[in-house]
């Protein structure tokens, strides 16, 4: 496809994402139709489905664009300061990232028919997966830098973490006061997962470039979701 064609489609794509993100805020899931989200857009119904397949996925489509501008902001970070990438500093951006973009509320906050079709569609499948080795990567290589406690298996590492941010967000990310919340998930995670005392500056610039690359490859999958046939 051609950069100016490509370009045009991502632009394309955007509008329409976008106007699904204010209905989404204005009237929830459950209000969500393909119509409604071109006749905001001002083009027609088959515009929508050149991108997405479905209305699930549009609707997926429209959490991942959230999630890899989240996801942006955490590789960013790492690069500004690489001991951002510290498990407890890298959850704790995660979960005010979160808290932040009210779009992501509205999917979490998905119920009945919508959870259901959410958790059953395709694409959402293969993401999960993805995030789930994106993971096993990231722990992967903090244990090679000496960046977990001592005698933590990544595996161990990988469910426990999990736990500890699932149990933050299920607890109600968006209540307030979200920022002492997430000082308490970094507390718990640092704790409970890494070296006491904290490893010098220069392990984590050198367990840097292979963390920024784990989650550039995952931003990339989100984008991929969000955008459709605008990034092939």
């Amino acid at each position: 496809m051609a950069r100016t064609q490509r370009a045009d489609l991502a632009r394309r794509a955007d509008a329409l994402l976008d106007a699904a993100a204010a209905l989404l805020l204005a009237e929830g899931t459950r209000r969500i139709r393909i119509e409604d989200v071109a006749a905001r857009a001002g083009v027609g119904k088959g515009t929508v489905y050149l991108h997405w397949p479905n209305r699930d996925h549009l609707l997926l489509a429209v959490g991942a664009r959230e999630a890899a501008a989240m996801l942006g902001a955490v590789t960013a970070a790492i690069e500004a300061d690489p001991t951002e990438c510290a498990p407890h500093r890298y959850l704790r951006r995660h979960f005010l990232e979160a808290v932040d973009r009210p779009v992501l509320r509205r999917v979490f906050d998905a119920e009945g028919a919508d959870l259901d079709a959410l958790a059953a569609e395709r694409a959402r499948t293969g993401l999960a997966e993805s995030r789930l080795a994106a993971d096993r990567d990231y722990l992967d290589a903090l244990a090679a830098h000496g960046l977990l406690r001592a005698g933590l298996d990544p595996s161990d590492a990988e469910y426990g973490m999990q736990a500890v941010a699932y149990g933050f967000f299920a607890a109600g990310p968006f209540q307030a006061p979200a920022r002492h919340h997430a000082d308490l998930l970094a507390d718990v995670v640092r704790r409970s997962f890494e070296p006491d005392p904290a490893p010098p500056a220069a392990r984590y610039r050198d367990a840097a470039p292979r963390v920024l690359d784990v989650f550039t490859r995952l931003t990339d999958e989100f984008k991929r979701i969000a955008y459709g046939r605008a990034l092939d």
